[in-house]
């Protein structure tokens, strides 16, 4: 009997599972009405820019960070610098933080998926209403995550990406192709989605183009310190990533064109005008698409079958991708086998998501059960993680590949695996450690500012919950600090060394 070490088994494996991640609800509803409302192309220009000056950039930290120790994020971390460990479990707090609403918009998908036959237009207040129903789903949706998770990194994630991301891609290319072949009204969609028009960018939607190639790529929760530390040496960072941005792009790019030629067709031939449709966020998943799909017909409901089945397999593996950053942790921590540690944080995650459904079903039906500084729990806990938590550890990442270890000795180890990086190591060295630190820094600042001061008729006015909100986040954070000074510091944490597969010879 012998012991096989852990981790992905090809590039290809690696690339699907952290893109898997990265492409997840934000690209499918957020990216499509952010170009929109920001310009059109004029701010897919900026986004893509925004990917090579922060994503390329924090995604190769973070990957390098993981793969240079082998180990979980505060392991990770502390091998850089004993005293910055708590960085590490900075991320493994966000990832649980996220899975535990993620779960529940995951719930949504599945029972809107498996009811497209039946029909889901006007059914969301009722569906998120019902707590049974919501519990439920969420229940389904983290079970089969949790599935997945169990089986390993080679036999479960890795293999559920190879299957699931190229279904999930031609799903997105048949209901593209359906969407665009609708008749009237689809090329205003085009238009309205993709036309440029710069004299629409301003400070604003450059921010809002800066925030979201940061948050779609799902940088600052662990997750690539996490899947790099699985990457062996026949993985090349440099190359992985190019990959894994190009691919969460596309996603995100052909999501609109799923997306906009069908609802404006649906204006056009139902006489409902646009400004009365909603375009954006959870409205435009669970509200406007349905309405949409139905009045297609019969095709319409194979239609939405097909689309929030995809919406399904995005959200499972951006999940997966979040329970397994604290999964890991606790197995190479408390030396649990993968399954014991799968079940521990599946059961800790579901217990929590039960509020974050019940308090979202209940402002969606204008009630007030667990609404905290003005936000239900799912709103809260995205602001927390999402616009305060995550640029800090990604700000972070940045410093501890920059200036704690030193870009140079980064551009060494990697290039010792036989990689030559070229100009693009100068680069790197220069980004990581001024560039990228500094937009991530005026992505916080900013995030932050618009709690505290929101725009309110074009006017900033102070906002008592966004400071409550702020000092959470902040709270927590220095919780995460103190908790590792005072159990991990001088502890040992575990690496991938402590989680092994027997095999027979």
């Amino acid at each position: 009997m012998e012991k096989k070490k852990i981790g992905f088994a090809s590039g290809i494996g690696f690339i699907l599972a952290a893109a898997g991640s990265a492409v997840g609800l934000g690209n499918l509803w957020g990216f499509p009405y952010k170009t929109s409302a920001n310009g059109g192309a004029a701010f897919v220009l900026v986004y893509i820019a925004s990917v090579l000056l922060i994503g390329v950039i924090t995604m190769v930290a973070e990957i390098f960070i993981g793969k240079r120790a082998q180990a979980n994020p505060v392991t990770a971390f502390k091998s850089i610098k004993k005293s910055f460990g708590w960085i590490g479990l900075i991320g493994v707090v966000i990832a649980t933080f996220i899975t535990c609403y993620y779960a529940v918009l995951g719930g949504y998908t599945t029972k809107y998926a498996l009811n497209s036959f039946v029909g889901n237009a006007g059914n969301f207040e009722k569906f998120a209403g019902n707590r049974g129903d919501v519990i439920l789903m969420t229940a389904i949706f983290i079970a089969f995550a949790m599935v997945i998770i169990m089986g390993g990194i080679k036999e479960g994630i890795e293999k559920a990406s190879k299957i699931l991301m190229p279904a999930l891609f031609m799903i997105l290319v048949m209901v593209v192709v359906y969407s665009l072949s609708l008749g009237e009204g689809v090329m205003d969609g085009v238009k309205f989605y993709l036309k440029p028009d710069f004299s629409v960018l301003n400070g604003k939607s450059i921010l809002a183009a800066m925030g979201q190639a940061f948050y779609s790529l799902s940088l600052g929760m662990g997750i690539m310190v996490t899947y790099g530390s699985y990457a062996g040496k026949e993985i090349n960072i440099v190359k992985s990533t190019a990959m894994i941005c190009i691919f969460d792009t596309l996603i995100a790019l052909l999501a609109g064109l799923a997306i906009f030629p069908a609802v404006f067709h649906y204006s056009a031939t139902q006489g409902v005008p646009t400004s009365e449709i909603g375009m954006g966020g959870v409205g435009l998943m669970y509200k406007t698409l349905p309405m949409v799909f139905e009045s297609m017909g019969t095709g319409g409901k194979v239609v939405s079958f097909f689309f929030f089945s995809m919406v399904v397999i995005a959200a499972v593996t951006s999940v997966i991708s979040l329970m397994e950053v604290a999964t890991q942790f606790v197995i190479q921590k408390w030396k649990f086998d993968r399954k014991k540690s799968t079940a521990i944080v599946t059961v800790f995650c579901f217990a929590v998501s039960i509020p974050v459904g019940i308090s979202l079903g209940s402002v969606l039906n204008e009630k007030t059960t667990f609404v905290v500084f003005g936000q239900d729990l799912l709103d809260l806990f995205d602001i927390i993680t999402n616009n305060v938590l995550m640029p800090v550890c990604a700000f972070l990442s940045c410093l501890a590949v920059g200036w704690l270890l030193n870009p140079k000795k980064a551009i060494a180890e990697i290039e010792a695996e036989g990689y030559k990086m070229g100009v693009f190591g100068k680069i790197f060295a220069f980004m990581v450690k001024y560039i990228t630190p500094l937009l991530i820094a005026v992505i916080e600042v900013f995030g932050i500012r618009d709690l505290v001061y929101p725009l309110v008729d074009k006017t900033r006015e102070f906002s008592k919950d966004g400071l409550y909100i702020v000092l959470t986040a902040a709270a927590l954070l220095l919780v995460c600090i103190v908790v590792y000074f005072v159990f991990f510091k001088n502890a040992y944490t575990g690496t991938n060394e402590d989680e092994k597969t027997e095999i027979n010879e």
